[in-house]
């Protein structure tokens, strides 16, 4: 399938849509709901303004990256 097949598709598709040729069932209109992924989860550790846990050597930016599993 080439590039302006695809769009003819898509054309289509969209048409049909507007047209109210399309029904959504009902079981597909719930709302979506949010699930957090692990990577997005921080560790409650105390903040300071000492060196960073990661590298000593370095001053605390307060980045977040201790807290995390570092994705």
């Amino acid at each position: 399938m080439d590039e302006d097949a695809l769009r003819a598709l898509v054309r289509q598709a969209v048409a049909r849509y507007v047209q109210g040729g399309v029904s959504v069932p009902a079981s597909d209109t719930r709302p979506m709901t949010f699930a957090g992924h692990v990577s997005h989860v921080r560790y409650l550790l105390p903040e300071t303004d000492g060196p960073c846990l990661i590298e000593p050597s370095v001053h605390c930016n307060h980045c977040g990256y201790c807290q995390s599993h570092g994705h």
